[in-house]
């Protein structure tokens, strides 16, 4: 395996079946932590779609969980949209035994934090994104968001004011760093993912190939914003029975 520092092919050729703990780690290894990145991380089904049934847990398996607990073992924020705040959750969102154990051993917190980016500020204060929280949650705004809607969440939540009409995803991205959390896990959705493209913010997408055809009108990974065109080289390709775990890195 290589990681995104190393000159190596992809492991494309590795055997496929069972991925534990431990290879998954060493395959998702970061180069540095001290560098702001902003990594992907999205599981698509083998004709497209983004979610099954209005979410994407369906799409997944054991391999697929694995490698997202192994995602957010190694970042220091896990961060979403509004809208997949709504879709899946994300109420006490945090790392099993192990995944702490491994923070723990490499000197980081117990726990990464959760951020929410929200233009309308439309999130209900007792959602249980905030009243569950394993650690003090951070919401992403911009400055003509509903100074209200700020003060409410401010009650449960670190607040980020990051641009003046709609959120700014470079400064906010230089805001989480200068708070100590440079190493982003974006976990979509899909508009949030594509404002990152279009900002050329994006530095890894870490994509779980699901061996289900879905049909439908489900959305891609990405939705809105324009065209853009940007190269990514891979990385990895692990086959864990019929799934595919990729990893793709920006070209510098």
């Amino acid at each position: 395996m290589t990681t995104a520092g190393g000159g190596a092919s992809p492991d494309a050729g590795e055997p496929a079946g069972e991925v534990d703990r431990a290879r998954l780690l060493a395959a998702y290894a970061l180069p540095d932590r001290a560098t702001p990145r902003v990594r992907m991380n999205f599981v698509m089904s083998a004709d497209g779609a983004v979610t099954l049934g209005g979410r994407s847990g369906g799409l997944g398996d054991d391999a697929d969980r694995l490698a997202m607990e192994v995602l957010r073992t190694l970042a220091d924020v896990v961060l979403v949209g509004a809208g997949t705040v709504r879709a899946e959750g994300y109420g006490g969102l945090g790392l099993g035994e192990a995944g702490v154990a491994w923070r723990r051993e490499h000197g980081l917190a117990d726990q990464p934090r959760v951020a929410v980016v929200s233009s309308a500020l439309d999130l209900d204060p007792g959602h249980p994104f905030f009243a569950d929280a394993v650690l003090r949650p951070i919401v992403v705004t911009h400055a003509a968001s509903d100074p209200g809607h700020r003060a409410a969440l401010a009650e449960v939540a670190d607040v980020l004011v990051c641009g003046a009409t709609a959120v700014d995803v470079l400064a906010m991205r230089d805001a989480l760093a200068a708070a100590g959390l440079p190493q982003v896990l974006c976990e979509g959705g899909p508009h949030l993912f594509a404002s990152l493209v279009e900002a050329d913010a994006v530095d890894e997408l870490c994509l779980s190939l699901s061996p289900l055809l879905v049909s439908g009108d489900a959305g891609r990974i990405t939705a809105g914003g324009h065209e853009h065109a940007r190269r990514m080289r891979l990385v990895h390709a692990i086959q864990a029975g019929d799934l595919l775990l990729l990893r793709y890195a920006r070209e510098r």
